[in-house]
């Protein structure tokens, strides 16, 4: 059901922007996340290069903590163990696993794809709300100013 902003009064102008508002900040607040996400699975996609038959045997630090490192000896570059979510990981090749992440990158590239339409859509009612709660106000004053011209005139 469609409703025509401008027979809303400004308090529920107020409130409809308020919820807005909230949308706009949940909607974007969706996107960071997911963009957060889609550049983990970029950065473990490209991760992947350094698996080379010219890197096997090389001495590396392999994280325990992110300040806290021990090394270690690259002894297979052909696999790899995958977190696939939830805990749990699964061996795979390395050609796999690429696959695996661009799968993963091309999901979450859609998914934003499908919410920026309607953030969009958002900030445009946004903007008309404001519109027409700028105008409400222009009104009110000029009656408020009438009033009181009315009011002097009589005296």
């Amino acid at each position: 059901m469609a409703v025509n902003l401008t027979d809303l009064s400004l308090p529920q102008l107020e409130g409809l922007k308020t919820q807005l508002d909230q949308e706009i900040e949940f909607l974007t607040s969706s996107i960071g996340q997911l963009k957060v996400v889609q550049t983990k699975y970029v950065e473990a996609k490209d991760s992947l290069n350094v698996l080379n038959k010219n890197n096997e045997g090389k001495e590396l630090l392999v994280p325990l903590t992110s300040s806290m490192y021990v090394p270690g000896t690259l002894n297979d570059v052909e696999h790899v163990l995958v977190d696939v979510g939830t805990g749990y990981y699964v061996e795979k090749n390395v050609g796999d696993s690429k696959a695996f992440f661009k799968r993963k990158v091309d999901f979450l590239t859609k998914q934003i794809e499908k919410i920026q339409p309607a953030l969009q859509e958002k900030h445009a009612m946004k903007q008309a709300v404001i519109e027409v709660m700028n105008v409400k106000i222009q009104q009110l004053q000029q009656s408020q100013q009438a009033s009181q011209m009315v009011g002097t005139t009589k005296a």
